[in-house]
């Protein structure tokens, strides 16, 4: 028997790969530089200064841990975007659900459905809940005509009315991400659940719920983020009483013209944001690290 051997030259990485990889993000890190980075890095820079000296304090960090409303804000703000992170995902679970597993024009019309909020601005949006949240809105009139309750319910200027308008503005990315996720999982492991004899309801809780956690996860991320970020929707539908990071930025900017201070605010939130999302990174890397544990222990 004869045998061949293939005497093949050596392949050299010169680092040629490397440096194309640099080469294809530099202009996205250049953008995120200049854009981003150095922003705010400006804005820290602000947040130190005193206006009347010229030189750095920590005035204007002491005034917002002692002054008691700036702690208030960062509390109403964290509890805004968890309340409004928590209906998206609650809400948009099922609409996610049917889009990934459906077809046809029913899929297509709950599509057109689910995204319909985004063709109209923000502001507008905000400005029909208030015309339905109301004390002589659409919901009071229709509750005091037909005579379930005497007075009107104070359903807007608040907390709730905040959310709800909230919700309506971030539902479609919420859909979206958990919608991908639920793709990606393969239909084949459902119907095996069903012929063992689970249910519909078992089969999503114990299948398709686990197996789609990081899209909730991102759900969740995106949800907080924006609704903390927010600031048309909380001025119009909380009202004056009703004040959250970004209403108290722009107050600072426009009215105190306190840029310093404002800058601390704008740190907080920012802060804020970047904790959240490193406790949902730091979550779904542990969960993969488990799975996968799990995976090479039965292997």
């Amino acid at each position: 028997m004869t045998t061949l051997t293939l005497d093949l030259p050596a392949v050299r990485n010169r680092g040629g790969g490397r440096s194309h990889a640099y080469a294809i993000l530099s202009p996205s890190i250049a953008v995120l530089i200049f854009f981003f980075a150095l922003p705010m890095g400006l804005m820290v820079g602000v947040s130190f200064a005193d206006v009347a000296s010229g030189t750095a304090t920590l005035a204007h960090y002491q005034r917002f841990f002692t002054d008691g409303l700036s702690l208030a804000g960062v509390y109403r703000t964290a509890l805004m975007s968890l309340l409004v992170a928590l209906s998206v995902t609650a809400l948009g679970y099922p609409v996610a659900y049917f889009l990934a597993r459906s077809s046809g024009p029913a899929r297509t019309l709950v599509f057109a459905l689910a995204l319909a909020p985004e063709l109209a601005g923000v502001v507008l949006r905000t400005y029909g809940w208030l015309i339905i949240l109301e004390d002589r809105g659409f919901i009071n009139d229709a509750l005091i005509s037909l005579g379930l309750i005497g007075e009107p319910l104070h359903l807007s200027k608040n907390l709730f009315a905040v959310v709800v308008g909230l919700t309506h503005v971030v539902l479609p990315f919420g859909i979206l991400s958990m919608m991908t996720s639920i793709q990606g999982i393969d239909p084949n492991l459902e119907r095996a659940g069903q012929m063992l004899g689970a249910s519909r309801l078992a089969v999503i809780r114990h299948i398709v719920m686990p197996l789609s956690v990081p899209g909730i996860v991102s759900s969740l991320l995106i949800s907080f983020t924006m609704a903390a970020s927010a600031y048309a929707t909380p001025a119009l539908l909380g009202g004056a009483g009703f004040k959250v990071l970004a209403t108290m930025i722009s107050e600072q900017v426009l009215f105190h013209i306190n840029w310093p201070f404002a800058a601390v605010m704008a740190n907080a939130l920012l802060l804020m944001m970047l904790a959240v999302s490193y406790a949902g990174i730091r979550f779904e890397t542990r969960r993969r690290a488990i799975l996968a544990g799990r995976e090479g222990g039965l292997s």
